[in-house]
């Protein structure tokens, strides 16, 4: 039992599993970063164009990787490849200032409602490290406060609360004023977001995945953002909102334009690079004045914030990310894969209904996520719009054996699933038919193999 489809994929993926054996010798558990581990061993991917990748085997996969949520035109958009090109042929880093980072930063502020300012880091830690420094500097005060679930990098004052138990940092190495600096609270509860404020003056700002958790894995809705704000206002919080996901991807607005709540800052990545390194903080000019040379000493309390980064806003992020962005600003890109990932929720559901598993897809704007074997609240069925759940079983709440076996049975049949799958503009209803039939397949496969019952 529970070793055929371990073997079907070991004999289907035989040069991905030779690369694994080589990468064992020189990665810590053979893999660069923590998502790409499987069980018994990953795809090795050699090239990938729109919503496809292709293995070493020579294997086509439909792709909802997207470059971990980089990628909302799809791998290879011929504009961003172009571009990406000339700029290669005049060089990929100056150490200098360069036109096209000042194009860079004008689409940000052009398209970030908040944005009044913007400075570009290499990544989203990055964004979300200097978020939290600034959000101390101008408030002089210590703390932060994040929602249970949310993830927002791997840097030591965030990495508390991000899978359950939630109360245990995900990671060793930490120092125990660092963690206790960081409070946590459960999502979407505003009551206890108010008694955190009221009873500790020392807390400098609040942040958030401003769709929930992994992008909608733990929903959040547009009232509890307005709740927030106001709550943040009220208590002269900083609030930010980390829209490394959802920036570019809900709206060419983010998640901020879509509900029309503003925050004193946001972080960025992803989307914001075109699918190449790049990250950045944008936000209210009184607060991003802290990264300015002043002249002014009386002007400096607090001293400017250093920031420096071989690679901000390096030409080709920068290429890429200016060509991404203008393509997306219209808003078309957005709707399609919107349209996509709710056809793709909809056939899905239809399959798990055929197979008569209480199992649910859901999710909103270009994302879908799986729910295994959940347990109904009396006779209501689960509604991620109005549902009564333990919140603690939507994200961390699968057997992780359970998931490699799933993960394998959908890369046997030429889908790849991670985690957090999203959609993007390059995907076509063809996609989802061809996803809908391999998870109809996938199933199978679990049954057959005892992960399933039937």
């Amino acid at each position: 039992m529970r070793k055929k489809i371990v073997e079907r994929y070991s004999q289907a993926l035989a040069t991905s599993r030779q690369l694994y054996e080589r990468a064992q010798k020189v990665f810590p558990s053979g893999v660069t970063h923590d998502g790409r581990y499987l069980r018994p061993f990953p795809p090795y991917i050699v090239r990938a164009k729109g919503a496809h990748k292709w293995d070493v085997d020579g294997r086509e996969y439909v792709d909802y990787w997207v470059g971990h949520g980089s990628l909302l035109l799809g791998h290879n958009r011929p504009e961003v490849e172009a571009a990406v090109q000339e700029q290669l042929s005049r060089g990929t880093h100056y150490g200098a200032s360069h036109e096209r980072e000042v194009e860079w930063g004008e689409m940000v502020v052009q398209l970030i409602p908040s944005a009044e300012r913007v400075k570009f880091t290499s990544s989203g830690t990055e964004a979300t490290l200097m978020a939290i420094r600034l959000a101390r500097a101008y408030t002089g005060k210590r703390k932060i406060v994040k929602f249970e679930g949310h993830f927002h990098g791997w840097h030591d004052q965030v990495v508390e609360g991000v899978m359950p138990p939630y109360e245990v940092p995900v990671s060793p190495g930490l120092l125990p004023e660092v963690v206790n600096s960081t409070l946590l609270c459960p999502p979407n509860d505003s009551r206890t977001l108010r008694r955190i404020l009221e009873e500790d003056p020392d807390v400098a700002c609040v942040i958030i995945e401003p769709t929930g958790a992994s992008f909608g894995t733990i929903p959040t809705k547009g009232e509890f953002l307005r709740e927030l704000r106001q709550i943040t206002s009220e208590h002269q919080v900083v609030l930010i909102f980390d829209e490394v996901i959802t920036g570019f991807r809900c709206s060419p607005g983010g998640a901020q334009g879509y509900y029309q709540v503003l925050p004193d800052l946001t972080t960025l990545a992803k989307i914001l690079a075109g699918g190449l390194p790049g990250g950045a903080v944008a936000g209210k000019r009184e607060i991003m004045e802290l990264l300015e040379f002043k002249e002014d000493r009386e002007w400096n309390r607090y001293r400017k914030m250093a920031h420096p980064g071989t690679y901000n806003a390096n030409p080709l992020s920068a290429t890429a990310g200016v060509t991404t962005l203008r393509i997306i600003a219209p808003g078309e890109e957005n709707k399609q894969a919107d349209k996509i990932a709710q056809h793709l929720r909809e056939e899905l559901n239809r399959v798990i209904a055929k197979h008569d598993l209480p199992w649910r897809v859901y999710g909103d704007f270009s994302g879908f996520h799986f729910l295994f074997h959940y347990e109904e609240a009396g006779s209501t069925p689960f509604d991620p719009e109005n549902f009564h759940y333990d919140y603690r079983k939507l994200k961390g709440g699968v057997d992780p054996q359970f998931f490699h076996a799933f993960r394998c049975a959908m890369l046997l049949n030429g889908v790849d699933i991670p985690n957090t799958p999203m959609t993007s503009s390059a995907h076509t209803l063809a996609d989802v038919d061809r996803t809908a039939t391999a998870f109809d397949q996938a199933i199978t496969l679990l049954k057959e193999d005892g992960w399933i019952e039937g």
